[in-house]
């Protein structure tokens, strides 16, 4: 398997960062499992998940941050604190989605139409990925 790639996301509003240790799930088998086995995530730590309109937290032990970005990585759609054994909307205009720790919305004050801007981090072997 290759090297996970590992990114920063912070709002352009206010130069906020959102979470500065985050996976890309960018194949099948890692959107697939996403965050599944994870027991939290830290406040820095989060997954995004492309190509993705929706997703859902069957199997999950603990509230998500989700959010909903278009192609130009604006904010389409927020779901706080999103519970486990839920599913969000599937929503069109969405192309990606970003999960973080919960309470990292409201947190940041991350609102709708909010401009995210994402920069590579690091690149990952999988030997080297905290398994939290």
């Amino acid at each position: 398997m290759r090297p996970r790639r590992v990114v920063s996301v912070s709002s352009l509003a206010g130069d906020i960062v959102l979470a500065s240790n985050v996976v890309v799930a960018d194949t099948s088998l890692r959107r697939a499992v996403g965050l599944l086995g994870c027991a939290h995530l830290q406040r820095e730590e989060g997954i995004w998940i492309k190509p993705s309109s929706g997703v859902h937290t069957i199997g999950m032990r603990f509230p998500i941050d989700v959010i909903g970005l278009d192609k130009q990585l604006r904010v389409v759609r927020l779901w706080p604190s999103l519970k486990p054994y839920r599913i969000t909307a599937i929503v069109p205009s969405i192309r990606t989605v970003l999960e973080l720790a919960a309470g990292r919305i409201v947190q940041s004050g991350l609102r709708l139409g909010d401009q995210l801007r994402i920069q590579e981090s690091a690149l990952l072997d999988e030997a080297s990925i905290p398994t939290s």
